[in-house]
């Protein structure tokens, strides 16, 4: 099958493929006279499968809606261009600030030296398998938003997303485990209009994805097209970090000086696109538009609401075509992720901020992969309760990117069920020591 049929199929396997060492596994307890004593569960994927049928599914659990694929190489890009933007140089992230480690978990660098994050069998092992997600959302890192040239934007746009349907939703996919995000160039907001009406229909592509240095808040009507688009699709739209340089600076009052300054701060770019999206009337005029806040925190996020229905009640005449309270929209339309979570020294402070926000409702699991801050489910979380834990880690994601409740087993499975009984236990999750976040395993 080549990438093309393996896009337009949606990784449907109309059978279960299961890798060899599993099915040794199976056939040695079968002729050693231990699959009638051992209970199906404990003989893994192939025995269940062969036990219940074909149609064997298995619940999905864990949703990963922040991964990163990257380009093996910079020239991979530049082959889904056409002349004579292929002939440019394109536009890097640019980054001046420099994370630990580059940015990148010092344990997923390919063998082969490539990029952290280009190699689909290392996301497989470290993700899928290593954290046990059913599903994750890749989230192209992709800087479209800091290229001044709307036009040029716009095709380096196209490029990526017709790299990404030939290779992580198409080559790479056959199990219909990777979906993903159309990358769109808003500073064009017709051609993204356009590549969203190009792309909808794309079985693996579950959302848009936006840069957070816009030319202006998202709120503002320059944007209309590309919401109307977004929402007459049903397509949630993802707004995540992006590079410091570009059309506006990552704080109010300018460049900071360390990378530790702008980490911490830039969660108030997102503040401005929640407010602006909100007062603007966006979620009025598309009742349907959905957005995901992603990579910007969100322990923020019950103290700026709570700002904004107060100031809402004394000055509500101005914005006459707002019928509702802000936090009445933002519970309808916005979601955010949890990485980078936040990590008080008292946990329970954590889950207080969890209620005061409203996460049971809004909040959906992100690891960040494979960047040096990674969040490790069992690991970055305190104890919760297992209804809070289900609509965190699974439920709100699944509900708002529609993907089912079951899905087939397939040949990544040989250790998933070690870690669905993990969360279908209960066990607390527990916290790495403070200033564990270099990336390392943490197997």
């Amino acid at each position: 099958m080549n990438p093309s049929q393996a896009a337009a199929s949606g990784g449907n396997l109309t059978r279960r493929v299961f890798d060899r060492s599993e099915k040794m596994r199976y056939d040695t307890m079968q002729s050693n006279g231990l699959g009638s004593r051992i209970s199906v569960e404990q003989q893994g994927p192939m025995a269940q499968a062969l036990a219940e049928g074909a149609a064997r599914e298995l619940p999905v659990r864990l949703i990963d809606c922040d991964v990163h694929p990257y380009l093996k190489q910079p020239d991979e890009l530049r082959a889904y261009m056409r002349e004579p933007w292929r002939s440019r140089a394109i536009p890097s992230r640019r980054q001046i600030f420099l994370p630990p480690g580059d940015g990148r978990r010092l344990d997923a660098m390919p063998e082969d030296g490539g990029p952290a994050g280009s190699d689909p069998a290392m996301v497989e092992k470290q993700v899928l398998q290593g954290i046990g997600a059913d599903y994750v959302v890749l989230i192209p890192s992709s800087s479209i938003s800091i290229i001044p040239d709307p036009v040029f934007a716009a095709e380096v746009a196209q490029a990526w997303n017709n790299w990404q349907i030939d290779t992580w939703l198409g080559a790479y996919n056959p199990h219909g485990r990777f979906k993903s995000s159309i990358v769109i160039a808003p500073q064009h907001p017709e051609r993204a209009a356009a590549e969203i009406e190009r792309l909808a229909g794309h079985p693996h592509l579950v959302q848009i994805l936006v840069g957070s240095s816009a030319q202006a808040a998202y709120g503002k009507r320059q944007y209309q097209p590309i919401w109307e688009a977004a929402a007459r699709h049903n397509l949630p739209v993802a707004l995540h970090v992006e590079s410091p340089i570009g059309p506006t600076p990552p704080t109010s009052l300018g460049f900071p000086t360390y990378f530790l300054e702008f980490h911490t701060l830039y969660p108030a770019i997102y503040m401005t696109h929640l407010v602006s999206l909100i007062a603007e009337g966006a979620f009025e005029k598309f009742p349907q538009l959905q957005f995901v806040f992603v990579e910007g925190g969100s322990a923020w996020l019950a103290p700026i609401i709570w700002r904004m229905d107060k100031d809402w009640r004394g000055a509500r005449a101005e914005v006459p075509w707002l019928k509702r309270r802000p936090s009445d929209y933002l519970r309808d339309h916005i979601r955010f992720s949890t990485q980078p979570i936040e990590e008080p020294d008292d946990p329970r402070h954590l889950l207080q901020i969890f209620e005061m926000m409203d996460a049971e409702h809004i909040l959906m699991f992100a690891s960040d992969y494979p960047h040096w801050d990674f969040d490790d489910p069992k690991r970055a979380f305190p104890s919760m309760p297992d209804g809070l834990k289900r609509r965190i880690f699974c439920e709100n994601a699944r509900e708002l990117y529609n993907l089912p409740a079951t899905r087939p087993v397939d040949n990544l499975d040989s250790t998933h069920l070690s870690v669905e009984a993990h969360h279908s236990r209960g066990e607390p999750l527990g916290r790495p020591p403070k200033g564990n976040r270099t990336g390392e395993a943490r197997d």
